[in-house]
């Protein structure tokens, strides 16, 4: 018969493996103290529908996706780095620079900002998935 000291034990050790393992968490509510009013007829549309994404894989957890925000707490992570808002809008300027050319000493911004994330549940993996997509105008004045 097993004693209660050896569910203390199994427990515990359970316990330390799983805090010691993976995390992210995260929701990119991003504030500006910009104020850019689009009111003149100064500026252009030269990209739409811009779009970068991240993710993130590892064994033994979960993810849970609403919206912008995306958490995950695992054992180890086996794929990305965790910095999926970077990651994601380093492709992003990645893929608008292949689709417009160098950024150079352009006057642009992002307009429409939208964020989507997405999480995979499989048995013993998961994946966090974060997608950015916006437009890009170039002030002319």
């Amino acid at each position: 018969m097993k004693t209660p000291m050896f569910y203390v034990v199994i427990i515990s050790l359970v316990s330390v493996v799983m805090s010691a393992g993976c995390s992210n968490g995260g929701i990119f509510a991003g504030s500006n103290m910009t104020d850019v009013q689009l009111q003149k007829n100064n500026f252009k549309i030269i990209a739409r529908d811009i779009s970068g994404e991240a993710h993130a894989g590892y064994i033994l957890g979960a993810t849970i996706s609403q919206g912008i925000a995306t958490n995950t707490l695992a054992l180890i992570r086996v794929a990305g780095t965790g910095m999926l808002y970077k990651e994601a809008f380093e492709d992003l300027w990645k893929n608008f620079e292949a689709a417009s050319g160098p950024v150079g000493d352009r006057r642009i911004a992002f307009i429409n900002l939208r964020y989507d994330s997405d999480g995979l549940n499989l048995l013993l993996y998961t994946q966090a998935k974060i997608m950015i997509r916006a437009d890009v105008i170039e002030f002319t004045e």
